[in-house]
């Protein structure tokens, strides 16, 4: 998973941009996680509670996107995608184009762990 982060030179607020195959990560850490500890504080439990085998599976659904953890596997998609209601243009469809690959992704818990905390260290300043 290939990821950057930058502040937004006109806001100065932080920015993570992300490869294509994991696109919707980078809004997400946005929106939902943003410079707020106790929601990295929440997301790193959750992680911790898995690995424990506490839980099984763990969702946290925020105001655009959701996030689910599994064993070795965390999910991050957007509430639209969830409910269905997305509903592409027929010129769109045509086309045959995957627009699913950018509603949701998905990496390994160890990758997700070591984003989480890169993206607490970048946003600390803040």
């Amino acid at each position: 998973m290939e990821y950057q982060f930058i502040d937004d030179p006109i806001t100065g607020t932080a920015i993570a941009k992300f490869s294509l195959d994991h696109e919707v990560i980078g809004p997400w850490l946005e929106v939902e996680v943003g410079t707020d500890p106790a929601k990295l504080a929440q997301l790193l439990t959750a992680m911790t509670e898995i690995e424990e085998d506490k839980q099984s599976e763990i969702t946290i659904t925020g105001s655009e996107y959701t996030v689910s953890f599994s064993r070795g596997d965390v999910t991050v998609q957007t509430n639209a995608s969830l409910d269905g209601i997305e509903v592409l243009p027929d010129s769109l469809i045509e086309e045959n184009i995957d627009f699913d690959q950018q509603d949701c992704s998905s990496c390994g818990s160890e990758d997700f762990r070591e984003l989480l905390l890169s993206w607490a260290k970048f946003v600390r300043k803040y």
